[in-house]
């Protein structure tokens, strides 16, 4: 069966541009599924499988309308949506193997908007003009590979054929090599997260885990990270949850930059999956280098962790209140769950070495998480607490053996 590449884009204004694309698909054998998203108008240069009124349809209004109103946010806004609606039917109906397409700063943000929608593994390759800057916006949680376009796309020149050329010849690469072989055999799969500040209390757990026959997906609790491990949850390829490094949680209250929104602790539990949560790391919140920081922090305790990052200690409140978020989302949990508190400190600053308090060391500020959870968590929801820092032996054996027993 021939392979099939999805290509989306403004074929009003860039058909030249995809026609060459197109015809460089077609070189490596693949067949082409064209979906028009340009507003003003098609092209003939290639045949159009998708026409921009079903795109304008599926994103909720009808072309004419967009055509009409001449507002290029809310044309964009509407494709970007249609987009993402067409392609997931697409999936769901035909063997997609791969999507690439292009564009400027409007363009990147409708052909990305349908990428997203895809699930992780189908291979995605947007050329861009804005590749080189903050593409946070526009790969969000998604695997889409990003080229930059080197100079805008407007017309066939020798550097843009090379790099539309090379482009192809990647998602072919992507497309072409087989994933299905693994050193290991895959099983049930865990879902971890981790910081710098608990890496030895999951790396034990990793490995003691791995020894049982799980799969266990680390992800580094950046915001990103937090987001990717819930979507994976969403789309049921992961069986069980560690949430053992909670810490965006802390960026989400005092407002950090490793935020991975008010939705983070909801996935397991709407899923229905074993949740084990701790509260790994919340004795932090993050920003960038110092000038960075709020002014209205000024006095707090701060760490720099490294040139880019700066970590500040929270507060009881701050604490508190996030225990009683996370109850809350406990008590709205279909699946099993329950929660192991490390009594000594929930990282590696929030401790004591040899009898000597490390800068984020603060019992009382701890405690006041727990309490929160407690005069909010509902009875019958488990709460182990262990007299052990997060990263000792004893608490991630703890861990281990919970999480066993909820699987």
């Amino acid at each position: 069966m021939t392979k099939k590449v999805v290509v989306p884009g403004a074929f009003d204004s860039k058909g030249e541009e995809y026609n060459y694309l197109i015809n460089r698909i077609k070189e490596q054998g693949y067949g082409v599924v064209t979906v028009n998203t340009g507003v003003l108008g098609s092209t003939d240069l290639f045949d159009v499988d998708i026409p921009a009124e079903q795109v304008a349809e599926a994103g909720g209004t009808d072309l004419s309308t967009l055509r009409e109103e001449r507002d290029r946010g809310k044309a964009i806004g509407v494709m970007s949506d249609g987009l993402a609606t067409v392609l997931e039917e697409l999936f769901e109906k035909h063997n997609i193997d791969g999507i690439i397409g292009m564009g400027g700063s409007a363009g990147t943000n409708v052909v990305t908007s349908g990428m997203r929608a895809l699930p992780y593994g189908v291979p995605k390759i947007c050329i861009s003009t804005v590749a080189s800057g903050d593409v946070a916006p526009y790969v969000g949680v998604s695997d889409i590979i990003m080229i930059p376009s080197l100079i805008d796309i407007a017309g066939i020149n020798s550097l843009s054929t090379a790099i539309f050329s090379r482009a192809v010849g990647a998602l072919s690469g992507m497309i072409e090599t087989r994933t299905g072989d693994r050193a290991v055999e895959s099983g049930p799969v865990i879902g971890a997260s981790m910081f710098g500040n608990t890496t030895p209390c999951i790396d034990a757990c990793r490995k003691a885990l791995s020894r049982e026959g799980f799969d266990v997906l680390v992800f580094h609790a950046t915001g990103t990270g937090g987001k990717t491990m819930e979507k994976l949850i969403n789309e049921g390829r992961v069986q069980g949850a560690l949430d053992i490094t909670t810490t965006e949680w802390a960026d989400t209250i005092c407002g950090g930059v490793f935020d991975a929104g008010p939705e983070r602790l909801d996935g397991p539990g709407k899923a229905g999956i074993p949740h084990l949560i701790a509260p790994g790391c919340i004795d932090m919140c993050n920003f960038g280098n110092p000038s960075t920081i709020p002014s209205h922090y000024e006095g707090r305790l701060f760490y720099e962790w490294n040139p880019q990052v700066t970590l500040m200690r929270t507060t009881a409140e701050e604490n508190r209140k996030m225990g009683e978020v996370f109850a809350e989302k406990a008590n709205q949990a279909n699946g099993e769950i329950a929660f192991i508190i490390p009594l000594q400190g929930y990282s590696m600053l929030d401790s004591v070495n040899k009898s000597e308090p490390q800068l984020f060391w603060d019992p009382e500020a701890d405690k006041a998480f727990v309490e929160g959870l407690k005069s909010t968590l509902n009875t019958g929801i488990e709460v182990v607490e262990v007299n052990a820092n997060i990263n000792d032996e004893k608490f991630s054996d703890k861990a281990v053996e919970m999480l066993l027993e909820m699987m």
